[in-house]
């Protein structure tokens, strides 16, 4: 509040006051101020002196990293020296996968000729058998109607014997009737009775010889239609079984054929898995680690793996690599009516696991083995369907001994191309 003074005996105003109250306000926020500049300069020394720390802490990583990048640079120069290895070995590839092209196209031709080939002969057996079927059929109607014919000609000779037989006995009876008249005659009788009963015998004789020679003439009638018609059966039968003779030498035949096309296009196959087991071997043939045991492809334990592991080494994984890329370039080669798979086999030593082993038993390592180079080679883009794991643990040693060296040659991967 300004102070009023007095002078002359009136009130003056007097400034000094407010100007004390205004420096006293600009001296408080002055300080003020200050205190905030002292406070923010404590909170900037701090943060500086953590942000030093992380500098440091930034600078020690950068050396370690400008270490490993030198590190780094070493091995780039050993993969740019595998990579050019690859690139040779690339280049072979190429060239063996050319040639094999050539001998794949021309194996196709003359597996679908030999196809068509096949068709043209399984269509030709498939008639052939319809026709020897219905001819077996009608033979088999005309040996039943033959059979049949052949019991009523029997009938009809037995009841001719019969009809010889009471003719036979007639006749005799007749005979034997003559005599007694002849003896009664010339004992008893007149010569004319002897003629009235010589004439009524022989009228009686003459009635049943003439209905017994008519029927007997019926049945040697019949007799001889039988007989005609036997003679014609007969005729058919041996026409029918010639030709079912000339169909079965005709079916003989294309049965021969038929065999000798498929055991052609057996060979012609097998000849085509020469082949292709041939070129795969080129391009892995010389590779450390791998050894040709005749059609299979062996790969040492220690390769591809650590010991008592699963998981690929690095020198492992780029011996599958190269093996996937040769697959790669192979497969659309082949022809797609040729079912063909690559068997990874594990195998292991005798030798017991470790007591810190994941795995119970050398049977579950071997499958774990043969599973890990399955999926990397799928991995790789080989088809799945191409491809199956087996393990046999230590089932199947290469060399029976109980030595280091036949451990080591017992623990192995072997890969068999065979047909599905």
């Amino acid at each position: 509040m300004a102070l009023r003074r007095r002078g002359g005996g009136s009130e003056a105003m007097n400034p000094w006051p407010g100007f004390v109250d205004a420096l006293s306000t600009l001296l408080m926020v002055i300080i003020f101020v200050l205190l905030v500049f002292v406070l923010a300069q404590a909170f900037l020394s701090v943060t500086l002196a953590g942000r030093n720390r992380e500098l440091a802490s930034l600078t020690s990583r950068v050396a370690q990293l400008s270490d490993m990048l030198s590190l780094e640079k070493g091995r780039e120069a050993n993969l740019q020296l595998a990579l050019s290895q690859i690139g040779q070995e690339l280049a072979q590839t190429s060239t063996a996968r050319d040639k094999l092209a050539a001998s794949y196209t021309a194996l196709q031709a003359r597996a679908g000729k030999l196809s068509t080939d096949l068709a043209s002969a399984q269509a030709a057996r498939a008639s052939l058998a319809a026709s020897l079927a219905a001819a077996k059929a009608a033979q088999e109607e005309l040996a039943r109607t033959v059979k049949a014919d052949k019991a009523t000609i029997e009938l009809k000779l037995g009841q001719v014997a019969q009809l010889d037989s009471q003719v036979a006995a007639l006749t005799a009876l007749r005979d034997q009737l003559e005599k007694q008249v002849r003896d009664a005659a010339a004992r008893t009788l007149t010569e004319q009775q002897r003629k009235a009963a010589i004439a009524a015998q022989l009228a009686d004789e003459q009635k049943f010889s003439t209905s017994a020679k008519a029927q007997i003439a019926l049945l040697n009638q019949q007799l001889d239609q039988l007989r005609q018609q036997l003679a014609s059966l007969a005729t058919a039968l041996d026409v029918s079984e010639k030709s079912s003779a000339n169909k079965d030498v005709q079916i003989a035949n294309l049965g021969k054929r038929l065999n000798a096309a498929l055991a052609q296009k057996v060979q012609q196959l097998q000849q085509y898995r020469s082949e292709f087991f041939g070129e795969l071997r080129k391009v892995l043939a010389g590779r450390p680690g791998i050894r040709i045991v005749g059609d299979r492809f062996v790969f040492q334990s220690e390769v591809l793996f650590a010991s008592g592991s699963a998981e690929l080494s690095s020198a492992g994984l780029d011996q599958i690599t190269a093996l996937a890329i040769t697959l790669k370039h192979l497969i659309p080669e082949i022809p797609s009516n040729v079912h063909w798979i690559l068997r990874v086999d594990g195998h292991a030593d005798r030798q017991r696991l470790g007591p810190g082993s994941p795995f119970t038993s050398n049977w579950e390592l071997s499958a774990a083995r043969a599973i890990t180079v399955v999926k990397t080679l799928i991995a790789d883009g080989v088809p799945a369907n191409h491809l199956a794991a087996a393990a046999f643990g230590s089932t199947e040693p290469i060399d029976p001994a109980h030595t280091p060296a036949a451990y080591a040659r017992n623990r192995r991967i072997e890969l068999r191309l065979t047909d599905q």
